[in-house]
């Protein structure tokens, strides 16, 4: 953790000295009211520009631990940026939209998405550890993508309905919001599913929430007969604790391969010294940096976008400085494409 990150939060009670007892707990005691955070961090609101919690719809949630990651009396600190409602959300700008990439033409059946050739995807949940801000499902229809038990099962079916489908990616929401018991059922049924090869996991948990990370979810992953893959959500390394390093080392030790994504985000990482930090560290804790999003053009989130050639140029600086495996793909996605498209910055 850097020596600027200061430990003034206050700790969330839990009747358990296990921190993976009751990550459940954890998350019902995240922040909802910015300004309760504001005032944990010595801010004032004041300080803050144009500070403005949503009446409705996408509220606030950042768990209590990775509150406690931001730089105290600091305003413009990189995780908060990141999770701070504010005015500039509610601002009209061209070209950006409620379904940035088109995903509702690409769902053949509830909570579904096939859009590339040997892979879907499961909407699995619509709830997640902490809402950022830049989130390019903050308005997916989650309701309408879900219905039954557990809400999965016509997407279960559809996947074994269709052989050409070797992976199964689980997305949200965040999928390990559900409980270990769902998770455990969900695996079941896929695991059931002969053409199936290799299991996906996207999650901002062990980043967010390292408590999540029980010893039951991790008995269940170590014992799947599908190939794992999880695919993690980082995009500073102050995010990066000794918490997170314990919950990364624990998912590495059950089979699972770690990668991560990272969002190109105006005033959190759109420097080259800030990425490369990232990368570095991410490689400490056994993480591959994986991909560099430009941002998904989601409405409320214009003010995180960073221009197309200060990305490139950041990325020549990247290639310069590191080596090759620890240098993330730069990518945009755009709908109707057969994959994530490369931006080409060594052009």
């Amino acid at each position: 953790m850097p020596d600027a990150v200061i430990e003034h939060l206050p700790q969330a009670t839990s009747g358990s000295q296990d921190a993976n007892a009751d990550w459940q707990h954890e998350l019902r005691q995240a922040y909802r009211d910015p300004y309760a955070l504001l005032r944990d961090l010595g801010l004032e609101a004041s300080e803050i520009d144009a500070l403005a919690p949503p009446k409705s719809g996408f509220a606030m949630r950042v768990p209590r631990g990775f509150a406690r990651r931001m730089r105290h009396g600091d305003a413009n600190d990189p995780l908060l940026l990141q999770v701070l409602p504010r005015q500039r959300e509610q601002q009209q700008v061209a070209g950006f939209g409620d379904d940035p990439l088109n995903e509702s033409h690409f769902q053949p059946t509830p909570g579904l998405i096939h859009k590339y050739h040997g892979r879907a995807l499961l909407i699995t949940t619509g709830a997640c550890g902490v809402h950022c801000r830049y989130c390019f499902r903050r308005s997916f229809p989650y309701a309408e993508a879900r219905e039954g038990r557990d809400g999965w099962q016509h997407a279960v079916a559809a996947v074994a309905a269709d052989p050409s489908i070797h992976e199964a990616i689980l997305s949200g929401g965040d999928p390990l919001s559900l409980s270990d018991d769902k998770i455990a059922r969900l695996l079941d049924a896929l695991e059931a599913i002969p053409h199936l090869r290799r299991l996906r996991i996207h999650t901002r948990q062990p980043i967010v929430l390292p408590e999540r990370i029980t010893g039951t979810l991790l008995a269940r992953l170590r014992r799947s007969r599908l190939q794992g893959v999880m695919v993690l959500h980082s995009n500073h390394a102050q995010e990066l604790d000794d918490s997170v390093a314990t919950a990364c080392s624990q998912l590495r030790d059950s089979g699972l391969t770690l990668l991560n994504q990272a969002v190109l985000l105006a005033a959190v990482n759109d420097e080259a010294e800030t990425l490369a930090r990232l990368s570095e560290r991410l490689f400490e804790i056994g993480v591959l940096p994986y991909y560099l999003h430009q941002l998904d053009p989601v409405a409320g989130a214009a003010h995180f976008a960073v221009a197309d050639t200060h990305a490139r140029g950041i990325m020549r600086e990247l290639n310069a400085r590191l080596p090759g495996y620890l240098v993330p793909r730069l990518v945009r996605e755009v709908p109707g494409e057969q994959g994530k498209l490369p931006m080409n910055w060594g052009l």
